[in-house]
């Protein structure tokens, strides 16, 4: 199944969803990776300086990472196509307005976005608020 690239559609019909876990960002030596395979990291990538772990913050309590802000992550669950035009653009836009900070994950199905504990509610209509705009 394809999917979905006319940014109004997406928009549209991308249904936010707040998920009740808090997530961090943490990172570790690329060459210490099968230590925290036991994390079951939502995501993970690989950059120069290491690799980043996104896990629960339970997670990361537990193996004694330290981490940065404490995040929540909403799903929007439309089918969006990895090529689609203007989604993230338009997602940071509406929370820019808002004055809330995004980090989007984009996977193959879906885009994540991983916003600050304390604001997640706001976000939460914020981005509801563009499925009627």
């Amino acid at each position: 199944m394809a999917g979905v690239t006319d940014l109004a559609k997406l928009l549209s019909t991308m249904n936010p969803v707040l998920f009740p876990q808090t997530y961090v960002y943490c990172t570790v030596a690329y060459q210490d990776q099968a230590r925290y395979q036991a994390l079951e990291a939502l995501a993970t990538y690989r950059e120069d300086e290491g690799l980043t772990l996104v896990v629960t913050r339970a997670a990361a309590d537990e193996a004694g990472l330290a981490y940065g802000p404490l995040l929540r992550r909403i799903t929007l669950n439309v089918h969006s196509a990895l090529e689609a035009v203007g989604l993230t653009a338009a997602v940071s836009a509406a929370l820019t307005r808002e004055g809330i900070s995004a980090n989007v994950i984009a996977a193959y199905y879906h885009d994540h976005i991983f916003v600050p504990e304390a604001d997640a509610e706001r976000a939460l209509d914020a981005l509801r608020a563009l499925t009627v705009a």
